[in-house]
């Protein structure tokens, strides 16, 4: 699994296609936390929404990085389908690790703020309960369901909407919700933690149905 994740984001990166979702994801942060001195709470709500775009991109990125006929020799030599996909997700996790340290950081450096441990927990519990929701979002859409760009475009801004809007729809909705209202990080880490264990849950979900979908077709 390691040399498969490591192949993956080898690919990726000599794409360049994460450029596109890494340059939305810091300048939203710019836009979103400039001049802001605020609760560090509500910033990393901002901050963990830009999160959730650009994890949802950055998964329908990799995994439209190859062809089926590739993605066919690549199962061949990984050995199964959900071993291609488990790596596609991982690699996309492990995408989202240098985004949340920029995004614990860069607000520091756009705005005025204090900053504590437990502003740093809640800010890393946020951004991987978006994390996690936006790679689940990219699983469903990506070129393993949707044949057609178009409709899985359509289909990821109908499903960041639910999970944005939907009110009790998705980790993210409740996870906004109390950053926004919160003026304490440290009342916030046990119920985020939850939300984190949740939003893994949705993944998870999101994986198996991808990979019986895509047992089924073929």
């Amino acid at each position: 699994m390691i040399a498969l994740i490591r192949y993956m984001f080898t690919v990726l990166l000599l794409s360049q296609r994460h450029l596109a979702p890494l340059l939305l994801f810091v300048g939203l942060l710019a836009v979103l936390t400039s001049s802001d001195s605020g609760p560090l709470a509500a910033t990393y709500g901002s901050v963990a929404g830009a999160m959730l775009v650009c994890s949802v991109w950055s998964t329908m990125a990799l995994i439209g990085l190859e062809d089926p006929t590739h993605r066919s020799v690549v199962v061949v030599t990984a050995g199964s389908r959900l071993r291609v996909l488990l790596g596609s997700v991982c690699t996309a996790l492990l995408w989202c690790l240098p985004l949340t340290a920029a995004g614990l950081v860069l607000p520091l450096l756009f705005g005025s703020h204090t900053f504590t441990a437990a502003d740093a927990v809640l800010g890393v519990e946020a951004q991987l309960t978006c994390a996690l929701t936006g790679i689940a979002i990219g699983v469903l859409c990506s070129r393993l369901l949707f044949r057609r760009q178009g409709h899985a475009l359509v289909a990821s801004l109908v499903l960041l909407l639910a999970a944005l809007l939907g009110r009790g729809v998705s980790p993210v909705n409740i996870l906004l919700g109390d950053l926004q209202n919160a003026s304490d990080s440290a009342d916030l880490l046990g119920s985020t933690g939850v939300l984190l264990v949740v939003a893994a849950g949705v993944l998870a979900g999101a994986v198996a149905v991808t990979q019986a979908v895509g047992l089924r077709r073929n």
